[in-house]
């Protein structure tokens, strides 16, 4: 019988670039390992996974197998598993990926941009996901120019990081994101939403609007740009100052019950 199951998912077009085998920071209230896919539908002037949006293939390509033993090893001691990017939702065999870590009795996490709800409504329907972490790019007005559709001129960058043509050709659909979380605040799982704030990209005033476009959400999550990894375009950008901070918690916080700064200097 064991066998049968194994023979039914076909792994050949999830593609894994990065495979983190534990993590106490990734799913929250779980110890987990994370995989990362390669590739995205946007060009966030701030990514710190640059590489692998652009240029995933060079980081060389996991094996599946490898993370079906290392779960299959850690049951027990694992109890999550988180599935980040690039964008994870562009996997044509995500679901089917997905099926696999829940029949090894694994809770599941997916990290996603929100801009495929097809996809997100799907999973949710199958009952697949336990978490889901959105990020909210920017209020509706600067999505746009916040996801790397319109250049980053004020990382002195006028030609910014290029989005794919496709995408380019139809142009930003906002109603994407907001299906997407409409779906999360309906589902009745975990999830939050999160905005990565950058000074160059986003004003503290800003946070009023996001607050009152995710009005009555579970949780959300500010945190603060850092310049590590491989950014996108970051020249030009730099985080906002703790007092900043407080003040874009406290707007959003009118309309949240659960507002949260991460990546603040306390000392």
């Amino acid at each position: 019988m064991a066998l049968s199951i194994v023979i039914k998912y076909n792994m050949a077009d999830m593609k894994i670039y990065g495979f983190q085998k534990t993590t106490l920071l990734d799913y929250p209230e779980h110890v987990a390992a994370t995989v990362f896919t390669g590739g995205c539908n946007f060009r966030c002037p701030y990514c710190q996974n640059g590489g692998l949006v652009t240029e995933p293939g060079r980081y060389g390509e996991v094996s599946a197998e490898e993370v079906w033993r290392h779960l299959e090893k850690r049951k027990g001691i694992l109890d999550g598993v988180c599935i980040t990017g690039g964008e994870a939702t562009l996997q044509p065999d995500l679901e089917e990926f997905i099926r696999r870590v829940k029949a090894m009795g694994y809770a599941v996490k997916l990290d996603t941009n929100g801009y495929r709800p097809d996809v997100l409504q799907r999973l949710l329907e199958e009952q697949l996901l336990d978490y889901v972490a959105m990020d909210v790019k920017a209020s509706k007005e600067n999505y746009a120019r916040a996801v790397g559709w319109i250049a980053c001129t004020a990382g002195k960058n006028p030609e910014g990081p290029a989005v794919a043509q496709e995408d380019m050709e139809h142009g930003l659909d906002i109603g994407r994101i907001e299906e997407s979380v409409a779906l999360l605040q309906n589902s009745g799982i975990a999830y939050e939403f999160r905005t990565t704030a950058v000074k160059g990209l986003h004003t503290v005033e800003e946070f009023d609007r996001i607050g009152a476009w995710l009005a009555g959400s579970r949780a959300y999550f500010i945190q603060n740009y850092r310049e590590e990894g491989e950014i996108l375009c970051g020249s030009g950008l730099c985080s906002f100052s703790q007092e900043e901070l407080e003040q874009m918690k406290r707007l959003a916080g009118k309309h949240i019950a659960r507002v949260e700064l991460r990546g603040v200097d306390t000392e």
